[in-house]
């Protein structure tokens, strides 16, 4: 990907505004495709006076046409809290928004990837989870807009791939935590740390004994990047997180020691259909990619800590003026 045009779809989100920054370093011309659902201005705006970027406020279930020489689709409510606000949106977004950034890759023969999930496991019976795995997914229930919305997408990726020779890519991210989350978005790793810094009851759903594996953005972009890179027989899906496992609860109190806050565990009855334990098998990842996440949870937390301390404080300022 060298001296390229690269499209990021949901390029103003968490790990889309990552991955601008990282390919803008590379020398790419990136063109940052986003409708500002969940994605925020302020994530790219150091972004904005950089020559080789570009911004297009654009909702991906209608069509576009531009050219570029590689697509990262990212689109997406990618929070139970957002993707279940409108979730026949979620599902457009998924299905249409895939087939459209699917459809401007055919006629431009260029490689895409597509961010796919761990969601598409569900909630699953074999552990940890391999690519293998078909998943234990309730395609009826409230966070099937976004897991089959998923598993949909990643059809249409192989199907495209079959039908039209075409390069795809698909990967399958596990929770992903850093600088530049959105406070609101009901994940683990942002609302321990929310809670705790505003001195609020950490709020722990079911008894916190299910688990999850915690990778720190900078890993992932990098995981990302070496995906495109690879030959077009490589199609994926390939699993991309930290095997490294952790109670919900270790999590808790990992957070409360860290930002040495007083705030105590209140526990809450476990949503619909929230996996009990997830952890990704990156066997494939570390075969084809040369790549396991480098940045320790101690380490991670510490730069997010910060980063929500200042948006805290900030928050206080503006609130008192």
């Amino acid at each position: 990907m060298n001296n390229k045009t690269v499209l990021v779809t949901g390029g103003g989100g968490f790990i889309g505004s990552h991955l601008c920054e990282r390919l803008l370093a590379e020398g790419m011309d990136v063109i940052c495709l986003d409708n500002f659902f969940t994605g925020a201005k302020d994530n790219i705006r150091h972004l904005l006076a950089n020559p080789s970027f570009e911004l297009i406020r654009h909702d991906i279930t209608m069509p576009i046409s531009l050219e570029v020489n590689a697509i990262f689709n990212l689109a997406c409510p990618a929070s139970p809290v957002h993707y279940q606000h409108d979730p026949v949106q979620t599902a457009r977004t998924n299905v249409l928004g895939a087939m459209n950034m699917l459809e401007l890759a055919r006629r431009l023969r260029i490689p895409i990837l597509q961010a796919s999930t761990s969601e598409v496991y569900g909630d699953p019976k074999v552990h940890p989870q391999k690519e293998s795995y078909w998943g234990n997914v309730n395609p009826i229930g409230v966070r099937s807009c976004y897991d089959e919305g998923k598993r949909c997408a990643e059809t249409l990726f192989f199907d495209y791939r079959r039908q039209y020779g075409l390069d795809t890519k698909v990967v399958r991210i596990f929770n992903t935590y850093g600088p530049r989350m959105h406070p609101n978005d009901g994940r683990v790793v942002s609302n321990f740390i929310m809670q705790a810094l505003m001195k609020k009851d950490i709020t722990i759903y079911g008894d916190g004994s299910q688990t999850r594996s915690f990778c720190y953005v900078s890993d992932l972009v990098e995981a990302l990047v070496r995906v495109m890179n690879t030959p077009k027989s490589f199609s994926g899906p390939v699993n991309l997180g930290n095997p490294q496992e952790f109670t919900v609860r270790q999590l808790a109190e990992k957070v409360i020691d860290m930002t040495g806050s007083k705030s105590k565990l209140v526990f809450r009855e476990l949503p619909q259909d929230d996996p009990v334990k997830r952890k990704p098998d990156i066997t494939l990842a570390k075969k084809v990619l040369k790549w396991k996440p480098e940045v320790a949870l101690d380490e991670g937390l510490t730069w997010t800590i910060a980063y929500f301390s200042d948006l805290v404080r900030t928050r206080n300022r503006n609130h008192q003026s």
